[in-house]
């Protein structure tokens, strides 16, 4: 398969370019990219586009996620996780459940958050994370995102600090670290977090997942690129000549919405990515030819 999709299960202790690395080896293509990066201590779904499927990356990244994580509350880290120098810490063994489970309950919806200062945002075209390193102090402007879900699973109070363990469900450019800083301001006492797995990215979940080892014992099924194009957008079917008409560039007929349309041929090929402008369903990306 020289076009598709492959869901690896990245484990901790390694960057999401340490798995694409290995990926174009065991697909033996140069040709692959992820939708959206995993921080090193992150685990969890790691989505790989390869050969065309690199092409549909972007929609893929802009779907919402889902997370697991734990809060430690009762420090405060320069990175908002375990990873960074501590700087200030608090006892937090008393904080309540009732507060915490306030302050969650306000996170919830459209909100306006702060993104860590080490993230890999770019501020005047060089990342957040490479100026930090470099000694700047800064903080990013806040963005608007969506929390569609932040549940508590669990609450442990330890001697000088209290665990909080969260699934959220979230849209894409939200920073799971930045609700863990937020919480341990809101309660006083700083918070940081310990541990983060991504459960989903849009219609990709951790089920059947390729463990990393597998990835480089090249021990996987990739995913074909028509039927992924077949569950992330809506599909259109085509006859013979519209697949004619669009390897060549040229609209069709509107398909009366406004969503983006995945152009499927009879044969099941993807052909191209349609959007309605006025009375025509122009190509936005072509994908194959007429056979």
């Amino acid at each position: 398969m020289s076009d598709g999709f492959l869901v690896v299960d990245k484990a901790g202790g390694m960057t999401s370019h340490d798995v694409v690395a290995v990926a174009r080896k065991a697909l033996g293509t140069r040709k692959v990219g992820h939708a959206g990066t995993l921080d090193p201590m992150a685990t969890g779904v790691l989505v790989l586009g390869f050969g065309n499927g690199t092409r549909l990356l972007q929609y893929i990244t802009d779907g919402d996620k889902s997370y697991q994580a734990t809060v430690v509350l009762g420090a405060a880290t320069v990175t908002d996780d375990s990873e960074g120098e501590v700087i200030s810490t608090a006892d937090a063994s008393a904080v309540s459940d009732a507060d915490i489970e306030k302050i969650v309950s306000k996170m919830i919806g459209t909100i306006a958050q702060r993104p860590s200062s080490v993230s890999a945002v770019k501020v005047g075209g060089e990342r957040a994370y490479d100026r930090v390193r470099a000694g700047e102090k800064f903080e990013l402007a806040s963005r608007e995102v969506t929390i569609t879900q932040l549940d508590i699973r669990t609450i442990r109070h330890h001697e000088k600090t209290t665990e909080v363990d969260i699934e959220v469900t979230c849209s894409a450019g939200t920073f799971i670290r930045a609700i863990a800083r937020d919480l341990g301001d809101a309660l006083g006492v700083g918070g940081h977090l310990s541990a983060l797995r991504r459960t989903r990215v849009a219609g990709f979940t951790e089920i059947g997942a390729t463990t990393f080892e597998d990835l480089k014992a090249q021990k996987f099924t990739a995913l074909d690129l028509a039927e992924v194009a077949r569950t992330t957008f809506t599909p259109r079917e085509l006859t013979l000549e519209e697949v004619r008409e669009l390897s060549f560039g040229r609209p069709l007929k509107e398909n009366g919405n406004t969503v983006i349309n995945a152009a499927m041929s009879p044969d099941n090929r993807l052909i191209a990515l349609l959007k309605d402008e006025g009375d025509k369903a122009k190509p936005i990306a072509v994908f194959a030819a007429a056979n």
